[in-house]
């Protein structure tokens, strides 16, 4: 007999399950013993239709902005917003090794648009600046053109993301809530015409 594949909703559900922090694991985290008793709180752990969409806002911001402990970062931010922790600590596994360099790039094009470099700049700046860092080191291109414009289009990037996660979760959760009710509605017609 052949064992039956999950399906990619099945294996998603099953990765989430693996990889959301418990309570357990964030009681034992040291960056988050000060504040366990905090964080700890059930309200902050349960499944709600207004916490889910704020850990999913909270989390794509702490996973684009913070480049290291993005979940203690997002357990922590969670508690005067009052949103999921679980759902916002796996939402800031958006940014990984795979996702992490288009989107960097994306923000500096966001950015390089927003402040207008092209007008600003003669010439062309991505090559001059290309030509810079080969000529006089990465630090004082960094410093020169890309950081500004990579930093306002992270700051673009995240807002855009979160509004969307948030606005896309709440949604998710008012489709799942009226799938649930009219399931509910079709078993008891059912077991009324029984």
């Amino acid at each position: 007999m052949a064992t039956r594949v999950p399906n990619l909703w099945q294996r998603f559900a099953g990765w989430c399950h693996r990889n959301l922090p418990t309570r357990e694991s964030m009681e034992q985290s040291r960056l988050l013993r000060p504040v366990a008793h905090r964080v700890l709180a059930p309200e902050l752990w349960r499944f709600t239709r207004r916490s889910v969409p704020r850990g999913v806002a909270l989390g794509m911001v702490t996973g684009i902005l913070f480049p290291v402990a993005q979940i203690p970062f997002s357990a922590l931010l969670a508690l005067p917003c009052r949103a999921n922790i679980p759902a916002a600590a796996l939402t800031t596994f958006i940014t990984n090794p795979v996702t992490t360099p288009p989107l960097w790039v994306l923000a500096y094009w966001i950015g390089k648009w927003a402040l207008h470099l092209d007008e600003a700049l003669p010439g062309d700046p991505v090559s001059r600046a290309a030509h810079d860092a080969a000529n006089s080191g990465w630090m004082q291109w960094l410093m020169s053109d890309a950081a500004p414009a990579t930093a306002l289009g992270l700051l673009i990037v995240t807002g855009v993301l979160s509004l969307a996660g948030y606005g896309l979760s709440a949604l998710g959760w008012r489709v799942w809530i009226a799938r649930k009710w009219r399931h509910r509605h079709n078993r008891n017609h059912v077991d009324e015409a029984s």
